[in-house]
């Protein structure tokens, strides 16, 4: 066989291969871009709120992701109360923060009321409305700790939304969420 029909018949494997592929790629592609998430969902996946109408020891409750949001703005009586807890109190002693960090050597930050607040001061609480025991909406101001109660089941959350009665098993979870100025809120 001469040298010039080897290079054309490695020519034609190669070119047969290469086709191949593209064409398996453009058959295999819709089925894989169907699984990204849609428009209306992207478009959901981060919201800004406006929450300078909420005034101190008040909350205001938004719809995100399809959950209830519990944006509140605690009073001094508040943050000192949750405060004042020690953490051998809590039966779910993790912060289940998305925005915070843990210590070093720790692999979940701690559920103390510096961890569970969106500033500083701890004045703003951002966190899903949702019981953990069995995905109910906790009622606000209710309770026996001044937070959060659940009447389905009697799960009682601090005024830091931390489970403190009841059989929920875990903390209400603290979403991503950051301010963008002195008014605004972004989830997401």
């Amino acid at each position: 066989m001469s040298k010039d029909k080897e290079n054309r018949r490695d020519f034609l494997y190669v070119a047969t291969a290469g086709t191949g592929a593209v064409i398996g790629a453009a058959a295999i592609w819709p089925m894989i871009n169907q699984m990204n998430p849609s428009a209306d969902v992207q478009a959901l996946s981060s919201i800004e709120v406006d929450v300078s109408g909420v005034e101190p020891g008040t909350q205001i409750t938004i719809k995100w992701l399809g959950k209830p949001v519990f944006i509140r703005r605690r009073t001094m009586e508040e943050i000192e109360a949750a405060r004042a807890v020690l953490l051998e109190d809590l039966p779910d002693i993790d912060a289940r923060n998305a925005n915070a960090s843990p210590s070093v050597g720790e692999t979940e930050a701690f559920a103390n009321d510096a961890n569970r607040t969106l500033d500083e001061i701890g004045e703003w609480l951002v966190m899903m409305g949702v019981c953990t025991h069995l995905g109910c909406v906790p009622l606000g101001d209710a309770g026996d700790f001044g937070g959060w109660f659940c009447p389905c089941h009697g799960s009682h959350y601090d005024t830091a939304g931390r489970i403190r009665k009841g059989p929920a098993p875990e903390n209400l979870p603290v979403p991503v969420a950051s301010f963008i100025d002195a008014n605004t809120i972004k989830l997401g």
